[in-house]
């Protein structure tokens, strides 16, 4: 499957709402998150979600109907803070919870494609089943662990969509060959020198014949995305060429 393409001038506006929203600060000051905004590519607002809180301990939180163990916060603030960021009305609201879908390389550059996401990142035992009905687009997990709140998880999404978006990469295609954007992982990289302490870069990658490298670094994603994540590969309408690769591999039978 390939890469969505993205239009150069587009540019995207990312709020995040959490209640540690300094968690991300760092990383957006760094290498390719800092290029890209740089670039006037991308806007990332981190807001803190008490600032919408309305009593005077700035409570976002509250106990469960029905009893039970840990905190759920409020629909009050969250209605308020996305009300008052989603002021053109169209932004996507996406909710970073161990419920939602697993964040994949397409859902990351489907989602590079919006020109307004607001991230509501998740703490505690979750949010108010309301906002999940009346405010979130798309629920997002990134994988099945749980984190002490979506803040991470948020900068995780930031980060996979930052790196798709013009001006990010020195090299923007680079962005379209990494693991996953082809459904497969990566294939093995070598670089100087041709030889070191008894192990040779393949001499197909020497050759200078570009097919037949293009060949073999698909045959080896293909290898690798067999041994590793057999599960990607039950996605895909493999080529009786893509079997023969494996069978050889002694990957299949």
């Amino acid at each position: 499957m390939s890469g969505v393409a993205r239009e150069p001038e587009l540019k995207m506006k990312i709020d995040v709402l959490a209640l540690f929203p300094e968690i991300l600060t760092p990383a957006l000051k760094t290498g390719i998150l800092k290029r890209v905004q740089d670039a006037d590519k991308l806007t990332v607002n981190l807001h803190n979600l008490r600032d919408w809180a309305t009593d005077k301990h700035k409570s976002v939180d509250d106990y469960p109907y029905g009893g039970g163990a840990g905190m759920i916060l409020k629909p009050e603030p969250i209605f308020a803070a996305v009300t008052a960021l989603n002021t053109e009305r169209t932004a996507h609201v996406v909710y970073l919870t161990p419920q939602g879908v697993p964040l994949t390389q397409t859902l990351a550059e489907s989602l590079s494609l919006e020109s307004h996401l607001i991230l509501l990142c998740g703490r505690y035992k979750g949010v108010d089943e309301r906002v999940r009905h009346q405010l979130v687009a798309t629920e997002l997990s990134i994988g099945d662990y749980v984190l002490s709140g979506g803040e991470i998880a948020a900068l995780v999404l930031i980060d996979a969509i930052g790196r798709v978006l013009p001006g990010a990469l020195g090299d923007y295609e680079s962005a379209h060959v990494d693991s996953f954007s082809h459904d497969l992982l990566d294939h093995p990289h070598y670089t100087r020198p041709a030889e070191f302490e008894g192990m040779d870069v393949p001499e197909v990658l020497l050759s200078g014949r570009h097919e037949d490298i293009e060949e073999w670094r698909y045959a080896e994603a293909l290898k690798r995305t067999a041994m590793y994540r057999p599960d990607l590969l039950q996605k895909l309408e493999l080529s009786e060429e893509d079997i023969a690769i494996l069978k050889t591999a002694g990957l299949v039978d």
